[in-house]
């Protein structure tokens, strides 16, 4: 519940494994993230080990308040890590949690890892935090990442205008999608079917 660290539990598929995020993560973080182009439009600036460091304090600030549970997401296949996501903005009163702050470095991207994560996080809200809504959001500029939601079986409903200052002062509008309860069945088999072997 929110006012109480949340338990971060790890969610392995077979292609990415999420890791409850942790300093540890940092080195390994850096090592793939601190390409300036994956954080040309998003909210957080992350340019420097230290910058690195900060954010992912951040994250884990929220996980033990209580409202977000934070991952490195590491690929299977190498035990490397390749970026980070969340769950956030928990709220369980209202059944409702957010999957963002969803990064993941050039080379491993276009490939299975980020599917199956957005699978692992949908099943782990609407399965064990038994959520009504998936909510997830994007800067109306960064055309890539509003295709890519909508590809996962999410619904656009609308666009918040003047809604965030990014860390580089910039003022964006926001894009908010969601996946509710009834839809995740569809939307989970979707997901599965883009997984399977071709």
């Amino acid at each position: 519940m929110p006012g109480a660290a949340v338990h971060v539990p790890v969610l392995a598929g077979r292609h990415v494994r999420l890791e409850p995020l942790s300093l540890a993560h940092v080195p390994g973080l850096c090592e793939v993230g601190l390409d300036p182009e994956l954080w040309r439009i998003t909210v957080s600036y992350v340019a420097t080990p230290a910058d690195m460091r900060r954010y992912v304090e951040a994250a884990l600030a929220d996980r033990d308040a209580g409202t977000a549970f934070p991952y490195a997401q590491v690929e299977v296949a190498t035990g490397r890590v390749v970026g980070s996501t969340r769950l956030a903005n928990w709220a369980p009163t209202h059944r409702r949690i957010e999957i963002g702050w969803t990064w993941i470095a050039p080379p491993w991207q276009r490939t299975a890892i980020n599917t199956e994560a957005k699978l692992l996080l949908m099943t782990h809200a609407f399965e064990s935090l038994l959520c009504q809504r998936v909510e997830l959001k994007t800067d109306a500029i960064n055309d890539r990442s509003r295709a890519a939601i909508l590809r996962l079986g999410a619904v656009e409903e609308g666009t918040l205008r003047r809604h965030t200052v990014t860390d580089l002062g910039r003022t964006r509008d926001t894009v908010f999608f969601s996946v509710l309860s009834d839809e995740w069945p569809r939307v989970k088999a979707g997901l599965e079917a883009r997984l399977l072997p071709r």
